[in-house]
């Protein structure tokens, strides 16, 4: 039995994934962690317990620990990148500070610990093609800088004090459960809202910008199988490369018009997420984690944009 605490549960990825280690947890306890301003509604409030734990009160993490008897914790509170650059003091403060209080209670408590890091940990000198596991990392973004920091700081963790720290560098993220919150690759959600609802999009990118992507189940179940992952085959630890799918704007555009051949798209590239897209890498090598713990991924971008259209109409009431 798993008792799990997730931090920032009400967030982008945090809202899915607590919903999905419920679904795989049933005899546990699995704690939606949140802060004010964002409380847990509807099914995530009503699936299980719920607890205000801010990241940067390092005792509100410790009370949720041991009042559920939890032995992991799933640390998924960050700024993301465009976001991050308009307030870097606050993204340093909870996606270094943060991560370091998490650190501390899992090893004064005994926790593993999952925190996710990014294809923004790369920059501009990182090979940008089949982007290696052991590679330069020199980003040149706030959020970048916080989730090279993050890695480092979780292996310093693990072989100094023994804390069962786990990572994946997550490609931009696409859901159809929840908004975006301000990521470079949030695009490629905008763009099926968009495409559902009929009208033209803009995107803020330029054509021919590829960057990794991946659909928001396997990014669930790599977050978990690693978790999962016996620790006698770990190579690497903070963090794996995880792959999908590479595309560019122009892509994903004409896979979209395959099931809505009346969508229409223009091009307005945003100066600031463009020099971000374009310091990260188009696609990564993920050998390490398929040999490692036997990650793969179920979708590519023809079943994600079939699902996600099929998902998004549903939800926003709008008929083939």
């Amino acid at each position: 039995m798993k008792n799990i605490l997730v931090i920032g549960a009400t967030g982008q990825i945090g809202s899915e994934l607590t919903m999905k280690l419920r679904s795989v947890y049933k005899d546990g306890n699995v704690v939606a962690g949140y802060i004010r301003g964002a409380e847990p509604k509807g099914e995530l409030l009503e699936s299980g317990p719920a607890e205000l734990v801010d990241i940067t009160d390092p005792a509100q993490i410790a009370a949720a620990v041991d009042k559920y008897n939890v032995d992991t914790i799933y640390n998924l509170a960050a700024i993301l990148s465009a976001v991050g650059e308009a307030k870097p003091q606050l993204a340093w403060k909870i996606g270094v500070g943060g991560l370091y209080n998490c650190l501390e209670v899992s090893r004064e408590k005994g926790c593993a610990l999952f925190t996710p890091s990014s294809i923004g940990s790369f920059g501009p000198t990182t090979p940008h093609e089949n982007t290696p596991q052991d590679t330069i990392q020199r980003p040149e973004t706030m959020y970048g800088v916080t989730k090279v920091t993050g890695e480092l700081l979780s292996d310093y963790y693990y072989r100094r004090f023994g804390v069962d720290t786990r990572s994946v560098r997550f490609p931009g993220l696409i859901s159809y459960v929840t908004p975006p919150g301000g990521g470079t690759t949030d695009y490629a959600v905008d763009i099926y809202y968009s495409a559902v609802k009929g009208e033209e999009f803009e995107c803020p990118l330029c054509n021919g910008t590829y960057m990794d992507m991946m659909y928001m189940p396997d990014a669930l179940r790599a977050a978990i199988e690693l978790m999962e992952a016996d620790p006698s085959r770990l190579l690497h630890r903070n963090s794996f490369n995880i792959a999908s799918m590479s595309f560019d704007p122009a892509m994903i555009a004409a896979k979209i018009k395959q099931y809505i051949p009346d969508f229409k798209m223009t091009y307005k590239p945003d100066p600031l997420r463009q020099q971000i897209a374009d310091s990260w890498p188009d696609s990564l090598d993920d050998s390490c984690a398929r040999r490692e713990w036997d990650w793969k991924p179920e979708y590519d971008l023809d079943s994600m944009t079939r699902d996600m259209i099929e998902k998004l109409r549903i939800k926003l009431n709008v008929k083939a």
